[in-house]
Formats: C-alpha cells, structure tokens, sequence
C-alpha cells in the first residue's frame, strides 16, 4: 500500500488551479493561432488576436486569463492500492480555499441555489472520484466557468433519431448559445450511458488534451464532421460572426440501454483551463 499525505493534496490542488487560472496550455495557445490564420473574417480574426494578446499577457504577468475563475472541478483516480488518513474531501477545498484567497481569484460559489449567499472562498468544490487498480493518485482539476457551464445541455433521444438526431441536438445547443460561451468554443460530448452518465462523460471530454481524438472509430469520425458543422454555422469569434466558432470536439461514448440515446453537451470557452498531476 502506498500513503498519500494530505497535506501534499491541498498543496497540489492550490498550485493546479492558481496554474490553470493563469496559464494557457501552450496546445491551447497554438490551436487558437491557428484558427486565427484560418478564420476568414476580418473581425473574427482581430477578435481571435485580442485573445492570444491576452493569454499571453496572462502567462506574463501571471494574472487571470479571465475575470470569471470559476466553480472548482476536481476529479480524483484513486487506485486499490493506495491509502490516506483524513478527509480527502477537506483537503481538497482547503487547496481550493488557500488559491482562490491566496491567488486572488474571483469567489464565484454560492452555499444555496436561490439565498445566494457567496462562501467567499469558491468551495467546496465539484469533486469526482474514480476508482482504478494499483498505486495511482491523480489529479485532474478545471475552474469551470458560468458562461459556457450555462449553455451545455442534455436531451434523452431515442435510438431512432440516429448520428443525424445527435448532430441536430449539438447544432441546435450551439446555435442557441451562440456568444455567450465565449466563442471559438471546445465541445464535450457524452453519448449512451444514461441521464447522468452523459452528462459526466462530457465534462471529462473537456478535461482531454486538445489535439487528441477518439480511440473509438465512429467518435473519431463524429468529432471532425461535427466541429466542420458547427464552424459552418456561422457564430464565429465571441459571437461576432466567423468560420472558427469550435476550435475542437470531443467525443466519449458508453453503452446504453436499447430504448435510449442520451447526449449531453458541455460547453468549454476557448481558455479550455485544466491542469492535471499525478502524485
């Protein structure tokens, strides 16, 4: 068995996520280069400027890519073998407590829904657990933000409504949110399982490297057809109209019941921040 200290957890999550706050992953980065290269249009293409002008002012003088540092997601892949003492809940919202006070981001939970009284150190945390073989400890965190959180959607189709009935669900949810996540976008899609199994297998779409595809033939080929459509819908850069609305989909699919075909779709903003650590 192998021990895993607390304390090491909260300083790791601290540091992740002041990291992910103001550090664009440099693929990221890259992608969004690229897509201002191929963006036809004159003002999607300054838009797509002004971005990269910022992350790498961000990465400069180590502040915020943005004002809005999100709800804590964190997700844990614990193996068999390894053994704590303690709250591992705690210790990660303490690690998330010391760098949003610390970092100075911004506090953006509420303790309940609708008296939205803010906790005034964005926990607790969304926290995930996975339980795998071995001696693995790992650490995969994101600042989700509200924007593009409150576009992502679900829908329970039906086996009938097929590949043409996902790409008409995905469409439509981009269309509807059009600017509001912050365009070019990255798309996390879960598809099978069941309501909520979709819906966590698109948030941890967005948690794979950018520049990565399916290992499953027909996610793979869904991944490049559905970023071709969506980029032909025509929202462009922060809404203002463009080729380059997606800069990348991901695809995770599971097995589901005869009678159904859920879907969800979780929205990531083009800062696409997460960091992730093995300890």
């Amino acid at each position: 068995m192998r021990t895993i200290n607390l304390s090491d957890v909260t300083s790791k999550v601290k540091e992740m996520f002041i990291d992910a706050c103001e550090n664009i992953p440099q693929n990221v980065l890259e992608t969004i280069e690229n897509a201002c290269k191929a963006e036809e249009s004159p003002l999607g293409k300054d838009v797509l400027g002004k971005i990269v002008e910022n992350d790498l002012l961000a990465r400069k003088e180590h502040l915020p890519i943005c004002q809005d540092t999100g709800i804590a997601v964190v997700m844990l892949t614990i193996g068999s073998e390894v053994t704590f003492k303690g709250d591992i809940y705690e210790a990660v919202n303490e690690g998330v407590r010391q760098a949003y006070t610390e970092g100075y981001l911004r506090k953006s939970v509420v303790r309940h829904p609708l008296d939205r009284v803010n906790t005034r150190d964005n926990t607790p945390a969304i926290v995930h657990v996975k339980l795998t073989e071995g001696d693995v400890f790992r650490i995969d965190v994101a600042p989700k933000g509200g924007g593009s959180e409150n576009m992502s959607a679900i829908r329970m189709l039906v086996p009938a409504d097929g590949e043409a009935g996902i790409k008409k669900f995905i469409l439509d949810t981009v269309l509807h949110a059009s600017g509001k996540p912050c365009p070019p976008i990255i798309l996390g899609i879960g598809i099978g399982g069941n309501f909520e199994k979709s819906a966590m297998m698109a948030k941890e779409a967005l948690f794979r490297e950018i520049d990565d595809e399916s290992p499953d033939p027909i996610a793979r080929r869904l991944e490049k057809e559905i970023r071709e459509e969506v980029n032909k819908l025509g929202v462009g850069p922060m809404g203002f109209g463009g080729t380059e609305t997606c800069l990348a989909v991901k695809v995770n699919v599971a097995p589901c019941h005869i009678a159904s075909l859920p879907v969800a779709v979780n929205i990531q903003c083009h800062a696409a921040r997460h960091k992730s650590c093995n300890l």
